[in-house]
């Protein structure tokens, strides 16, 4: 299998989503704006991502996929499939349990999320009506992470890749249509939520069928626990558990930081990260995606030589495209944020405090995508408790920096500590393999890392350059629809010049495609 290639299909599917995604953040800042009923709904919406994170695509992930890829490997397709069967069940009937209690103790999980909103007021009775609508959502796709599991180690990457391309049309299709007829408009969203999770799991369904691992969920959850491969996933599972809950607390923490900032502070944190999810997922998410069965794969083998490759190739790729990508979101953040969101009632001053995050996750862009790749090189050796205790260390280390930052910087300051965390997070990770000789500090290093310094010099003067011509929020002040695109055409042709400039320096400097190639056995 050609990693380069799979890499290159997977994040195309990726951006696809991204850039639907992106449609759906521009339509809810021009009809919803940044106020306390667009804070209601994503308070409401992180709280079935936050269950789904650790039931599907966190925890259950890093424990499921090394155990399914050995089982693959070793054991055969009835054992395997036996496995698929028990597992799906057990996890189908623990995340509606959860699911059950969530809706009907909302009031409870209400002050875990949002204490500093009034109990009472209207943000809290419609934060509490969109969470109870929206909970189902970690049902479906707590079993579309299964199913993505699955095809994934089958080497079909596309078809889970194109999921949330499904959810983000439901939820722009509920923004056009279907809000209007709501009130309030933003409840709209929570049904679109509901129905997209559904759509991403019967996505799925026909490709499982397909190589004969459609699940059988059975009421028999007592042989489903006896069995040694499922005790073997919950056994993984449990410091998988802790290490998503840590992550997930303090994005808790940061949620009720920025609930104490005044309205609108919760959307504008909300609308950066949707824009660092764009690199973080084209490059982080497909490269995780696609290098942990490899991973699992060479070492169930005992293959050292293809692991370290596996490992070195993904970093390499990830300081190549995340250097560039962080350095054009600093100097960009606020002709990206204009760009994509200045429309209705997304004003110049939800623009400024917007952008302001933005620059700030752009400090840690390197951290937040080199974990996916080093936390891999631990759970393909079922080694998950060394990041659970490196993640609890710098979730103490990031609410210190809350201390320092938020008072400084205010929301930004939030943006800052995750970024800035995520970099503490990966240096250690990368410092633990080292001194383990699974990754070497391999001399090619510095004259690769020296290239991709000065090629980040030549692009950042261009970039910077160009963007101080251009007054991004008075491009559109006149309402003329040829300003806005005016405003996209300019964006577009400063990103196409730091890219070429990047690249064309790089290529100068003796980089090669053929380079970055690199074929996975199996």
């Amino acid at each position: 299998m050609n990693l380069l290639k799979t890499l290159a299909s997977v994040g195309g599917m990726t951006l696809l989503s991204r850039i639907v995604g992106l449609v759906r953040e521009t339509l809810m800042a021009r009809i919803f704006g940044a106020g306390a009923t667009t804070d209601a709904f994503f308070i409401a919406f992180r709280i079935p991502n936050l269950l789904r994170r650790l039931f599907a695509e966190g925890a259950f992930s890093q424990a499921f996929i090394p155990i399914l890829a050995q089982s693959k490997n070793i054991d055969g397709q009835d054992a395997t499939k036996r496995l698929v069967d028990r597992v799906a069940t057990m996890l189908f009937w623990v995340v509606s349990m959860v699911t059950l209690l969530g809706i009907v103790g909302v009031s409870g999980v209400m002050f875990i999320m949002a204490s500093g909103i009034e109990v009472g007021s209207l943000r809290y009775d419609q934060a509490s009506l969109m969470t109870q609508i929206m909970f189902p959502y970690i049902i479906f796709m707590s079993m579309a992470a299964l199913a993505a599991g699955i095809l994934n180690t089958w080497k079909d990457f596309k078809t889970p890749a194109f999921t949330p391309v499904l959810l983000n049309l439901i939820l722009i299709a509920s923004a056009l249509w279907l809000s209007p007829h709501m009130e309030p408009p933003i409840l709209a969203m929570a049904i679109g939520v509901f129905v997209g999770g559904a759509v991403q799991l019967a996505w799925q369904l026909p490709a499982l069928r397909r190589i004969g691992m459609l699940p059988k969920i059975s009421f028999d959850l007592s042989s489903a626990f006896k069995d040694a491969g499922v005790r073997r996933v919950l056994k993984l599972m449990l410091p998988a558990t802790l290490a998503v809950s840590v992550a997930q607390v303090s994005l808790i923490i940061n949620t009720n930081w920025a609930s104490r900032l005044g309205d609108g502070a919760v959307s504008w944190i909300t609308y950066a990260d949707r824009l660092m999810e764009f690199p973080t997922a084209i490059l982080g998410v497909a490269l995780g995606t696609i290098l942990l069965p490899s991973l699992t794969r060479a070492h169930s083998l005992d293959d050292v030589a293809e692991y370290n490759d596996l490992l070195r190739w993904g970093l390499r790729l990830t300081f190549l495209l995340a250097l560039p990508a962080a350095v054009g979101l600093g100097l960009m953040s606020e002709a990206l944020t204009s760009t994509l969101f200045h429309y209705g009632k997304f004003n110049a001053y939800d623009v400024t405090m917007t952008s302001r995050a933005v620059a700030a996750y752009a400090v840690g862009l390197i951290g937040l995508i080199s974990v996916k790749v080093l936390a891999g090189a631990y759970y393909a050796k079922q080694d998950i408790k060394t990041p659970v205790f490196i993640a609890i260390f710098v979730l103490v280390a990031t609410q210190g920096m809350n201390l320092i930052f938020v008072p400084l910087f205010g929301h930004a300051g939030l943006a800052l500590s995750i970024g800035l965390g995520a970099c503490l997070n990966a240096s250690i990770l990368a410092a633990l393999l080292v001194r383990r000789g699974t990754l070497s500090a391999h001399q090619g290093w510095l004259v690769f890392f020296v290239r991709l310094l000065v090629a980040l010099m030549f692009m950042a003067a261009v970039v910077y350059g160009l963007v101080r011509w251009v007054d991004w929020t008075a491009l559109v002040a006149d309402g003329r629809w040829q300003s806005k695109v005016e405003r996209i055409t300019v964006l577009f042709s400063v990103i196409g010049a730091g890219a070429l400039v990047y690249f064309a320096v790089l290529f100068a400097l003796g980089f090669r495609v053929r380079d970055f190639r690199l074929m996975a056995k199996g």
